[in-house]
């Protein structure tokens, strides 16, 4: 079970720190990512991080913004996210997966209830 936290509204330029803590003593095996779905649009990725926390990735739009980490002994893993945008609006969502951190939906195996970040202009 993956619980989302940390959204809010904040102004633009403004930063906020995601967490997204897991049960089980298991974290440890999993990639995981963040995703954004904003109303009306699809969810797409923003950042990923391996098993270890060695190795990242990040959408196009998350580069030199947003940091994503992990804590294994805490079994959460965070996105630090600063310099917010207005288009940063959206319903944010972190994930497990098994085999990779990538960036497509399809392939994470579990997911959260979301946390709702709002960034006014």
């Amino acid at each position: 079970q993956l619980q989302a936290s940390g959204g809010g509204l904040v102004q633009a330029g403004g930063s906020l720190r995601l967490s997204c803590a897991a049960s089980g003593r298991t974290f440890s095996s999993y990639c995981m990512g963040w995703f954004r779905q904003a109303p009306g649009k699809e969810r797409e990725f923003v950042a990923a991080i391996s098993r270890s926390g060695g190795s990242t990735a990040y959408a196009d739009s998350a580069k030199g913004r947003f940091t994503i980490s992990r804590d294994n002994a805490k079994n959460t893993v965070y996105l630090q996210m600063n310099s917010l945008k207005p288009d940063d609006t959206a319903a944010y969502y972190c994930a497990a997966s098994r085999r990779t951190y990538g960036s497509t939906v399809r392939e994470y195996d579990y997911w959260g209830q979301g946390t709702q970040v709002t960034v006014s202009s």
